[in-house]
């Protein structure tokens, strides 16, 4: 498929309608910065050839068991941070009952 001329001239005075004259030229130089920096870093890809880092050597998955958690008595709290209900140090009362509000 082929532009012909008068698709052109639509094609730009709906650009001016759509963006406005004034915007047009800061537009066409952001592309043109957009293009440069595009074919500035295909370019260096191509230069940079194949990856080094990547390895040939099949990968071997390993499962590693989760560390020990601590138990609740173990727990550090911090000021401000409340422990858990029905722990040791937690708010709770000797029933398990959560702390009514006064």
């Amino acid at each position: 498929m082929r532009l012909e001329g008068w698709q052109i001239i639509v094609i730009v005075v709906l650009a001016i309608l759509l963006f406005g004259a004034p915007k047009l030229p800061g537009l066409a130089r952001s592309l043109g910065q957009s293009l440069r920096i595009f074919k500035s870093e295909v370019r260096q890809m191509k230069d940079d050839g194949p990856s080094n880092t990547a390895s040939t050597d099949p990968v071997e998955g390993k499962v590693v068991p989760p560390a020990p958690q601590p138990k609740a008595s173990e727990q550090t709290f911090f000021p401000g941070q409340t422990p858990p209900t029905g722990t040791p140090g937690g708010s709770a009362d000797s029933a398990g009952n959560p702390p009514t509000s006064r």
